[in-house]
């Protein structure tokens, strides 16, 4: 197995699971992963540390599913976090769609590199080409504007006996 090959099998999933969520459709989200390691096949992964190849890669990623949405390919009713498809009518999920939907491009983009795709501030910061105090803010303030959103349902959710977050999480605890 090549260094692209190997590469391109370790980071297969979070490509598709980043860019499941940015476009909606699964079927798109395979095309644009499979357009994605298709560069990298062609380009070879950079002589960089992990970091840094990571981060271009979800450069690539984030500028094709940008080029997806601009083409005006739209979202289907579901939404997708992590492996695991939501039907839309489901209260929460609409909710947290809309919420998602709703943010500034960019906040939404941080948001989605961190939360589906696992990137560090660092990664997040190399790939949107933002210095390392915009992710930061842009993320908290994400955040900030999707607990207000969702207060309430999180609010009903949880009164039910489902966290929805860890006990004692906050902004900044996970970098």
């Amino acid at each position: 197995m090549t260094d692209v090959e190997r590469f391109c099998a370790a980071h297969h999933d979070g490509v598709y699971r980043y860019l499941r969520r940015v476009v909606g459709a699964a079927e798109s989200a395979r095309d644009l992963t499979q357009e994605v390691f298709l560069r990298v096949s062609r380009a070879g992964v950079p002589e960089a540390n992990d970091i840094g190849q990571r981060a271009w890669l979800f450069r690539i990623a984030r500028n094709l599913a940008l080029n997806h949405l601009r083409d005006g390919r739209r979202r289907p009713p579901t939404v997708t976090f992590g492996s695991a498809a939501v039907p839309a009518t489901q209260e929460l999920a609409v909710a947290l769609s809309h919420a998602i939907d709703a943010l500034p491009d960019l906040d939404r983009d941080v948001f989605l590199l961190r939360e589906t795709a696992g990137l560090s501030y660092e990664e997040i910061a190399a790939a949107s080409e933002l210095p390392l105090e915009s992710v930061r803010s842009r993320l908290h303030r994400a955040r900030q504007a999707l607990r207000a959103t969702l207060g309430h349902s999180l609010a009903l959710r949880e009164q039910r006996g489902v966290r929805c977050l860890p006990a004692g999480t906050r902004d900044g605890d996970d970098r």
